[in-house]
């Protein structure tokens, strides 16, 4: 299998179609056969940053390089970026909103779990400008 790339469209604000990319990022991994684990790490990411993007940024685009041996998850949006990256790594922390957090979102989870299911992971934040979170899941 050669390498393969998806992009992917994420709207933001709108919590009821948020997954969406995920799912279709999932759908697609098991149509090219990767291994059950790696796609189950994928998707964990990958939801957690469209999430993320619903809430925090006004959406942005999702671009997914799939590989032999490996998946690379680049999410990248033109939201006010995160002021203090280690701080919104903390399990638990949040800046969502009340709406976000009524409907079950929002607890402070997103960056911490992709960190703990991508097998590396760096974020690329400046403040007013935009956020770029690029994962790697090894297969």
């Amino acid at each position: 299998m050669s390498e393969v790339k998806l992009t992917y469209q994420v709207d933001g604000g709108d919590l009821v179609q948020a997954g969406e990319a995920s799912s279709k990022m999932k759908m697609t991994l098991k149509k090219l056969g990767m291994p059950a684990e790696a796609i189950r790490k994928a998707a964990i990411c990958m939801y957690e940053g469209e999430i993320n993007m619903v809430i925090h940024a006004d959406g942005g685009r999702v671009e997914v390089e799939v590989g032999l041996d490996k998946i690379v998850i680049r999410l990248i949006d033109h939201g006010p970026g995160i002021p203090d990256v280690d701080k919104a790594m903390e399990e638990g922390f949040t800046t969502a909103g009340a709406a976000a957090r009524n409907l079950g979102f929002g607890a402070g989870m997103g960056l911490p779990n992709m960190k703990r299911y991508s097998d590396d992971m760096e974020v690329d934040t400046i403040v007013g400008v935009g956020t770029t979170v690029t994962m790697r899941v090894d297969c």
